[in-house]
């Protein structure tokens, strides 16, 4: 199945998701080369934006995520620009770096990830989100993962996501549950 994304760590997270019974195949490994557009204020415009773009580009079933980081004490912030909340160079360090300085001294460090998916089959769409609750630690912790995950503990866990076993962090990642849905709804698909 078509995924409207470039990003090789997404990638790699949803197919293990999926597993065998689809192939994730990226609009890079089809000879596109270009961006695919990201100007909606929410992670679910993002979402469909992207998804539609390549589904009318290509004509095929197809499924686009956005995923934001929401902290409390910023106001939801970095939420849809996540990934280039430190600039448009999308460094996951900077990101990371700018979140702990905005959050020195601050002790309601509350945070959720968000992921929806939104998934064009038939010329129908259909949204999926996933979410898990969590805090921001005050330094990094662990080398797995990406993104924010060395900062974000989710809740009842004693390790952030990059200290966890891949397979453990995709069973309670919001993107994991999330493409838990699309799943389960491929498999109800008639």
């Amino acid at each position: 199945m078509l995924f409207a994304t470039a990003n090789q760590h997404k990638v790699d997270e949803v197919q293990r998701l999926l597993g065998a019974a689809f192939e994730v195949v990226t609009p890079a490994q089809t000879g596109y080369a270009d961006d695919i557009p990201e100007t909606g204020d929410t992670l679910e415009q993002n979402a469909r934006q992207k998804a539609r773009f390549i589904f009318e580009k290509f004509g095929q079933p197809c499924f686009a995520d956005d995923t934001g980081l929401e902290i409390d004490a910023l106001n939801g912030a970095p939420g849809v620009y996540s990934a280039r909340y430190a600039g448009d160079e999308k460094d996951s360090v900077a990101n990371m770096q700018l979140v702990l300085q905005k959050l020195h001294g601050v002790t309601n460090r509350a945070a959720r990830f968000r992921c929806v998916i939104v998934l064009i089959l038939d010329g129908r769409e259909y949204a999926f989100e996933g979410r898990v609750e969590g805090e921001i630690l005050t330094e990094l912790h662990g080398t797995q993962g990406f993104g924010y995950d060395p900062i974000f503990r989710p809740d009842g866990y004693p390790c952030t996501f990059a200290e966890m076993p891949v397979e453990e962090k995709n069973r309670l990642s919001h993107r994991g549950k999330a493409v838990e849905q699309l799943v389960k709804f491929l498999g109800n698909y008639a």
